[in-house]
């Protein structure tokens, strides 16, 4: 899965989706949530496990070949059926910000879309923070467009 698309820029990133949950994957979980969100600092073997073995799920990881293949990104598709179309939605995209500008949220991003359109997708969605302009003008140039949609949230 290392090149998903000719327009992709080259670089020294392997992306491949995670098989298992090992120490070295959720030691990078450890490193690159707090990184998403201040308030995930971490998830356990179990959890990483569970959402690897959840149908429907892909955990996508990026590599980087120049740091001995350090795991640098991740990326979660989710697919699922609707009674209009097989959907599908993307979440937790984050790259580590050593390594930020070097073309690896676009490489998941576009490694997504592929696994999507091969499995049947009509539609992907994803949500994004206002604040995380850079994060926009990707997905815009991959080729997400704004949707007039409202996003609700109920906590629990």
């Amino acid at each position: 899965m290392s090149s998903p698309d000719s327009s992709a820029p080259e670089t020294s990133i392997d992306i491949e989706a995670a098989r298992c949950a090992t120490p070295e994957l959720v030691h990078a979980f450890g490193r690159l949530l707090p990184q998403l969100s201040s308030s995930t600092t971490s998830v356990s073997p179990e959890a990483l496990e569970s959402i690897i073995a959840t149908p429907g799920t892909t955990l996508l990881i990026a590599r980087d070949r120049d740091a001995g293949g350090r795991i640098v990104g991740t990326l979660t598709l989710v697919m699922f059926r609707i009674p209009t179309a097989l959907r599908a939605w993307i979440e937790d995209v984050v790259v580590d910000t050593e390594v930020r500008g070097r073309g690896i949220g676009e490489a998941l991003t576009l490694a997504a879309v592929r696994l999507a359109q091969e499995r049947g997708a009509k539609t992907i969605d994803l949500t994004s923070r206002q604040s995380r302009q850079a994060a926009h003008r990707l997905y815009e140039k991959v080729g997400f467009q704004i949707r007039d949609t409202s996003v609700y949230r109920y906590k629990m």
